[in-house]
Parts: structure tokens; C-alpha cells; sequence
């Protein structure tokens, strides 16, 4: 959500019914059936997507996960054929993430990249696109570089309490490569460069406001950043389900408010 809305934020004149329907498409379609087809195909028992007991994953919920994405594909024809191109892309790479016959999960560094790539640039560039009035395909490649960096630096942190799970499953993720500590560090890379591309972008477009704002409202994701990063250091055990979670719920408060205010004060 906060790529949409950050995609939203940078349009001067949208569609209101295709804006609706394009955050239907992703927020009630795709990625709801992302993560049941990756909950079926893991089969998982631990704490997982938000979900501290998971219930057992039926053979109905990959029917469903089916209809839905059938659903978006039918509803993307309404924006556009590129928006349907892009969306048949997203869900046919989101399938062989987890599916068990190609399982790009296992391969940490092209596994990581792609997540960077289609829920970073890939959404952001359907989002602007579909949304717009005109349904322009001249996209800023700069904010699609960084919404792929603000992803990048966030996915290894949903990983670092299940290197065991995912040890045990054949998977090796990038943040068990990373390890506890490297895992924070490179994350807090990938922040960094993000925040300077952005603050580039925003600067010479004059949206300097738009990025004090920014910078003051992911002040607390900053904030809790450092302090977990501090008990993890001391401790590997706080790199856990609750802390993650807190993590998550955190940046995705602050980067959702922080783009819906820019997109009204713009």
C-alpha cells in the first residue's frame, strides 16, 4: 500500500474510478492471493505473514487464490493492456516464488531481487500509469528505483525470525545470508539510498515540503529501527515474530500517512 499510494502521491491529475479500481485489483485481489498461494505452498506452521498461528492451508484456498487473480486479470482489462501485461507478470512471477516446481524462493539473491523489482518499480509503474488521466506511459524511473530500495530495505527485515523455518524447508533467504546484525546494516543501506534519491527527486521537482514531511513522519520507523537493531545485537532472540511485526505495523503506519499527506497537500 504505501507504493500506491507514494505512485498516487507524484500524479498531478488521476482517474478516480480507475484509482479505486486499480487499489481493488492489488489491495483485494492480487496480493491477498500472493500470500494464500505462498501459505499453501509452504505449508506453513510458525508464525508467518503477519499471522503468529497460521491455520492448516486446503486445497480451497488455492482454488480461491486462483479465482482471484482470474478476477484481476478480467478487472485490468478495464485500465489498459499494458496494466493487464503487468499484472499477468506480477502474478505469474508471485506464483513461481512459491511454487514448488521452480520455488524462486530458494535462490536468495535472485528471489530477493525480484520481490524488489515487482512490488517495488513493477507497482509503482502500474499504479501511476493506471491511475492516471491519460494513462501516460512515461513513468519516473527514479521513483521507480526508489520504491524498489524502499522495498529491498524492508523485505530482509520480514525474514529474520524465520531463518530456522526456512532452513528447514530448503529455503535460504537473503537475510539468513546476512545474518541478525548484516541484515540490519544492509537494511539500513538501502534506506539510506533511498532517502537520497528521494530527496533529489524532491528537491528538483521544488517538493522540498514533501520531503521534510516525509523525513519527520518515518522518524518513529527510524526511531524503533535503532532500538531493535540494539537489542538484536545484544541478543539474537529479540529478532522474533513480535518484534517484526511491531517493525511492520511501524513503517507501514508512517509511509502510508506520509504519502496520503503529500497526495492532498499536492
Amino acid at each position: 500500500m504505501p507504493v500506491f499510494w507514494f505512485a498516487l502521491s507524484q500524479l498531478t491529475w488521476i482517474d478516480l474510478p480507475d484509482t479505486i479500481l486499480v487499489f481493488i485489483i492489488f489491495h483485494v485481489l492480487i496480493y491477498p492471493s500472493s500470500n494464500g498461494y505462498n501459505s499453501y505452498m509452504d505449508r506453513d506452521t510458525g508464525s508467518v505473514g503477519g499471522i503468529e498461528k497460521p491455520m492448516e492451508p486446503t486445497r480451497q484456498l488455492y482454488t480461491v487464490t486462483l479465482i482471484m487473480d482470474g478476477i484481476a486479470l478480467l478487472a485490468a482489462f478495464y485500465i489498459s493492456t499494458y496494466f493487464v501485461a503487468g499484472i499477468l507478470a506480477y502474478i505469474l512471477v508471485s506464483k513461481a516464488y512459491s511454487y514448488r516446481g521452480i520455488r524462486l524462493k530458494k535462490y536468495p539473491v535472485t528471489g530477493y531481487l525480484l520481490v524488489m523489482l515487482f512490488q517495488g518499480g513493477v507497482t509503482f509503474w502500474l499504479v501511476y500509469h493506471g491511475c492516471s488521466a491519460d494513462k501516460t506511459l512515461q513513468v519516473p524511473v527514479m521513483l521507480m528505483v526508489v520504491a524498489s530500495l524502499l522495498i529491498g530495505g524492508f523485505y530482509p527485515l520480514t525474514q529474520i525470525y524465520q531463518h530456522e523455518a526456512d532452513r528447514k524447508d530448503g529455503v535460504t533467504s537473503i537475510s539468513y545470508i546476512l545474518g541478525y546484525r548484516g541484515t540490519f546494516i544492509y537494511c539500513g543501506i538501502m534506506y539510506i539510498a533511498a532517502f537520497v534519491l528521494l530527496a533529489r527527486y524532491f528537491v528538483y521537482n521544488l517538493q522540498s515540503t514533501s520531503f521534510y514531511l516525509f523525513s519527520v513522519i518515518m522518524l518513529p520507523v527510524l526511531l524503533y529501527f535503532f532500538y531493535w537493531a540494539g537489542r538484536v545485537w545484544k541478543n539474537p532472540a529479540y529478532a522474533d515474530f513480535k518484534h517484526t511485526m511491531r517493525m511492520n505495523t511501524i513503517a507501514a503506519i508512517c509511509s502510508n500517512t506520509a504519502f496520503i499527506i503529500i497526495f492532498l497537500i499536492d
